[in-house]
């Protein structure tokens, strides 16, 4: 036998696991980080659905409460805020994560002030538009928390995948990077409260 046929077959079944173990983990990275991807679609969407309640919100409380102007157009910038900072879910950085969240908490900070208001409005608690909206809101509120708890169930896999070896050197090959969890933000063990 030649003396080079020996390391020519040894590089050859190199190449050939390396082509298979990076194919096998790239397909399966793929997969994974689209099914994260989808379900982020799903977080920015009850996001929305909570940006669209607001306008009705307002318009119901604008009725009752007409010298609450400041605390109306509060609600309404931060809804415009909110629902202009979005995200490319196949570029969730910590910082645009942190920029997002932080328009989102300021729709929430300025939801909370204007349900303050409403106390002051014994008629307008008992409007059957503001009851029926007041559960809508609610209701989305618990849809958030649901589909961003089941991003990040989407997001460990992924990232568990790209740390484990060899697979972190397919990784880094194919540059695929960690997606980032969502995080509460610092003072949100406190759940805002929505008293009507």
């Amino acid at each position: 036998m030649k003396k080079w046929l020996l390391p020519l077959i040894l590089i050859v079944a190199i190449a050939f696991w390396a082509y298979r173990a990076g194919g096998g983990f790239y397909n399966k990275a793929i997969t994974l980080k689209e099914d994260a991807t989808s379900q982020w679609a799903n977080v920015e969407s009850a996001y929305q659905r909570r940006g669209d309640l607001i306008p009705n919100l307002v318009a119901t409380v604008k009725g009752y409460a007409t010298h609450e102007k400041e605390t109306l157009e509060g609600v309404i910038k931060a809804r415009a805020e909110a629902t202009k900072t979005t995200i490319n879910a196949g570029d969730l950085t910590p910082e645009k994560m942190a920029a997002f969240q932080k328009a989102q908490s300021g729709l929430s900070g300025a939801l909370s002030k204007l349900m303050v208001v409403v106390e002051r409005y014994p008629d307008l608690k008992a409007s059957q538009s503001f009851l029926e909206l007041q559960s809508q809101l609610e209701g989305t509120e618990n849809r958030i928390n649901v589909e961003r708890n089941r991003f990040n169930k989407m997001v460990n896999p992924y990232n568990q995948l790209l740390k484990k070896f060899p697979n972190f050197l397919f990784a880094g090959w194919f540059k695929l990077n960690e997606m980032t969890y969502f995080k509460a933000e610092a003072g949100s063990e406190k759940a805002p409260k929505f008293t009507f």
